[in-house]
């Protein structure tokens, strides 16, 4: 919780600080015109874009030099050609994308992974990497400040004469690093990591290829700017450092708006305004779009030229990586092509094709198509979410919304540009249908904190842009209803209606979302089906799947099952697939598919040891239970000491009238209203209801499927439990165990004795006394925090759960204790987990806390 708290509060800070940027520039390029920003970038001569292009190239190769410098670090060079593509593929999308360590490094664990590299070694990488990051910024900064004293101080309008000490500060810490890394040869310990420092050749060529990245990505916008500026190269570096490292700091994806707002209060002084905004304009395009293009463009390659190595072997490289990325590619592209169609929709159109247009459309097509382009683009904002939780209904939404747009954006005033990049994501779309399989809810899902910031972010972004456009419009209440062909200021205000419609609605369904799908249960013919199974496994346990409250998943041979409930967010599964073992591992990984599809947690309840090997491999973390009591029935008899107390209460019951014996399944039918009369009285005398999932429940259909062990008094049923069996040689155990007020004193420890009597003279092996919850559990000061836990509540929760005493009654039996353990999802999702477990056990949430 404490976690999710601080990334929300630093989604909203972040957010804030947007805000308060595009407020700046507002105030800022208050006396601009959006014409003169326009005029200004196509002004950009296209020697400078060049050069800017050039030194964009040479910027991305010292970046491209960080991971070679990297693996050399951690003594795992690989081919160049490998290290250049996950390098530059990796910073074009990070610095575009923002979250540099969590997207940078999680492309490098693929790729690397793949080609041989520990997580551990990647880890280091990545280490490394941020490492020469800012060995970069120090050097550069220090540098600037003792070359350009006093330029830097006058651009900043610092109330100092010169920069000179700090410079030279910033420099000793990058000369320390570098003595330190020639003098030091024990390992360095932080945060629970030991590393060595790089050898000096290495620690030379962090700080120069860091410098080369840091001055070639100044020199970027440099070139830029209009030629007759009077600002010095190092005075515009320091500001452009300044810049980057805010808007770093801010963690908005790329610094967008934040650099570009800390360069406009910078250099407004100096540069003019308009020129100063169209060479930051074409440095986003020329320094992060052209480059992001590219490293997509690279995928796609990458992925071509394994093909032709073999469709097998592209295949298998595909399926450990493209299963993950395409999904978040195409979130992304989807949600850039909504941010497309609301800038649109903000700015004002190209008049010459809108006067054609005009001649061949009504006005109300315009018109019409203007709002429909806006309001589809804040759509596919919202869809690009629930393609990255690949949801199949939002696949189906966003090819419907795509086509939409395109036909807008030509509509509208024959936007071909917009069109074609919609076309694009349209075509990409389309056939990665496979990769969005799940069911779940549109609705079903609550946006991260990120990403309902980021439409925020994008939508007040527009309205920002579209004020700024129109703002030498009079606005007035007439406005609203002022339909003309150049008309783009009322345009606007009307798609802005309709945007923040939508979204509100979109936040009103969220709010009212319905639960999960109620899953179907299983019919007779099914059960009987299911039956066939049961009979033939080990487990006896798995004969509550013939109780009927549980769905059930199915091998695709059909000699296996797992059955299952669903609760709240949780796909519970109970106890280990049951069946042919050759197809438990298959069913395992169906099972959690079927869990994804409906954004569900995967949780397999009370597991067996020799199972664990399969929920491991499906990603699940392992919680012990408890212990389940197994009494050896070949040891078992009422001879000795030991069992005087046995003894005792068979003759006790026996003298008050109480006898034994065994119903088979052909004569339950006839007991029915005697069983049923014993069940009411003892759930009316203990005041509890009837439970579900993984114990069993008074259900004529269910008990006519079992053999009784019954105590009768006086020709009368007074206590009675189902028999489940297994082969001669397995194992044997009751489950609904109910008795009367007739009944004699101990009846139901007779019961049991007798049945693990009557199991022994059939040649079972074993009698199942079933689970002792929580026992076993160590409270330690270093055992795992629910151990402690567990013990607590096992110790002192008797009357929370009815568990206290359980291991010491069944203890007198002496059986073999063996655990049994929850395989689920860990961390924050636990707590959640063990509420639905407990709800689907106590017949709803009421339940838990109820008898």
């Amino acid at each position: 919780m404490t976690k999710r708290v601080y990334r929300s509060l630093g989604v909203l800070a972040g957010a804030l600080v947007f805000a308060l940027a595009l407020w700046s520039l507002h105030d800022e390029l208050s006396t601009l015109h959006y014409h003169d920003i326009r005029l200004a970038l196509r002004a950009v001569p296209n020697a400078q874009l060049l050069a800017g292009l050039g030194f964009t190239a040479l910027g991305y190769a010292a970046l491209v030099s960080y991971d070679w410098l990297a693996l050399h670090y951690i003594q795992r060079p690989l081919a160049p050609r490998r290290v250049a593509f996950v390098g530059f593929v990796a910073y074009a999308l990070s610095q575009s994308l923002g979250f540099h360590i969590l997207l940078g490094g999680s492309l490098r664990y693929r790729f690397y992974s793949a080609w041989g590299l520990s997580s551990a070694d990647i880890a280091l990488a990545v280490g490394f990497n941020s490492l020469t990051f800012w060995l970069g910024v120090l050097t550069i900064g220090g540098a600037v400040f003792l070359i350009e004293p006093q330029a830097t101080p006058d651009l900043l309008d610092l109330p100092v004469a010169s920069l000179a000490t700090i410079g030279a500060l910033l420099l000793v810490l990058v000369v320390g690093y570098l003595v330190a890394s020639a003098v030091r040869r024990a390992p360095l310990r932080a945060l629970g990591w030991e590393f060595n420092l790089p050898r000096p050749p290495l620690a030379v060529a962090q700080v120069v290829a860091s410098s080369v990245d840091w001055v070639a990505a100044g020199a970027v916008l440099f070139a830029l700017l209009p030629a007759d500026h009077p600002v010095p190269f190092g005075a515009f570096l320091s500001a452009f450092l300044l810049a980057q490292v805010v808007g770093l700091i801010s963690h908005v994806p790329g610094g967008i708006g934040i650099f570009e707002s800390v360069i406009v209060f910078l250099m407004k002084d100096e540069i003019p305004a308009a020129g100063l905004v169209g060479a930051l304009l074409a440095y986003r395009v020329v320094y992060y779009l052209i480059p992001l293009g590219t490293a997509l463009a690279l995928l796609a390659a990458h992925e071509v030229s394994r093909a032709r190595h073999g469709i097998a072997r592209a295949a298998a490289v595909a399926g450990r990586w493209v299963p993950g990325v395409v999904p978040s590619m195409l979130a992304f592209t989807t949600f850039i092509s909504g941010i497309i169609l609301l800038l649109s929709g903000a700015t004002p159109s190209v008049q010459s094709r809108l006067h054609v247009l005009a001649d061949v459309l009504p006005l109300a097509v315009i018109e019409l198509s203007h709002f429909t382009a806006s309001v589809v683009g804040a759509a596919l904002l919202v869809l690009a979410w629930g393609l990255r939780r690949r949801l199949d209904a939002a696949w189906w939404l966003t090819s419907i919304a795509l086509l939409v747009g395109i036909a807008a954006s030509l509509l509208k005033g024959v936007d071909f540009e917009e069109a074609t990049f919609l076309a694009l994501v349209f075509t990409a779309l389309v056939p990665a249908r496979r990769h969005f399989y799940r069911r779940a809810s549109m609705t079903s899902d609550v946006f991260s904190p990120g990403w309902g910031a980021a439409i925020v972010l994008a939508v007040g972004s527009t309205f920002w842009l579209g004020l700024f456009a129109f703002k030498h419009v009079d606005y007035s209440h007439d406005l609203w209803w002022e339909f003309a062909v150049r008309g783009d200021a009322p345009r606007f205000l009307r798609a802005s209606v309709g945007i923040v419609a939508l979204l509100l609605f979109v936040a009103l369904q969220r709010l009212l979302r319905p639960a999960l799908p109620r899953l179907s249960t299983p019919g007779e013919p099914t059960l009987d089906r299911v039956a066939t199974i049961v009979h033939a496994s080990r487990d006896v346990q798995a004969n509550l799947a013939l109780l009927g409250d549980k769905s059930l998943l199915f091998s695709d041979a059909g000699n296996a099952f797992v059955m299952y409930g669903v609760s709240g967010r949780s796909f519970v599964a109970l106890g280990d697939p049951v069946g042919a073992p050759s197809e438990r591992q298959e069913l395992g990984w169906r099972f959690r598919e079927l869990a994804d599809r409906h954004g569900a947690a995967t949780v397999f309840y009370e597991v067996r040891m020799h199972n664990l090997p399969l929920y491991l491999d499906l990603g699940l973390s392992l919680l012990k239970l408890g212990e389940e009591a197994r009494v050896p029935l070949g040891e078992f008899s009422l001879q000795g000491g030991a069992r005087k107390g046995m003894r005792r209460v068979v003759n006790q019951v026996e003298k008050d009238g109480g006898e034994f014996g065994i119903v088979q399944v052909e004569d339950v039918p006839s007991l029915m209203p005697e069983l049923r009369a014993v069940s009411d009285e003892w759930l009316e005398s203990k005041r509890v209801r009837e439970k579900a999932f993984s114990l069993g429940c008074f259900s004529e259909p269910y008990l006519r499927r079992f053999p009784l062990a019954v105590v009768r008094r006086e020709g009368r049923v007074v206590a009675f439990a189902n028999l489940m069996r297994g082969q001669p040689g397995d194992e044997i155990t009751v489950d609904l165990m109910r008795y009367s007020a007739q009944a004699p004193e101990n009846v139901m420890e007779y019961l049991f004795i007798q049945t693990m009597l009557y199991g022994r003279a059939e040649e079972f092996g074993h009698f199942n006394l079933g689970m002792a919850p929580l026992a076993g559990l160590e409270n330690r000061a270093l055992a795992p925090l629910w151990n402690r836990v567990g013990a607590l509540v096992y110790r002192f929760g008797e009357n929370f759960y009815n568990f206290q005493g359980l291991r010491e009654y069944k203890e007198k039996f002496d059986p073999i204790w063996e655990p049994r353990y929850l395989a689920s999802p860990g961390g924050l999702m636990l707590p959640r987990i063990l509420a639905n477990v407990a709800a689907l056990i106590s017949g709803g949430l009421t339940g838990i806390v109820k008898k």
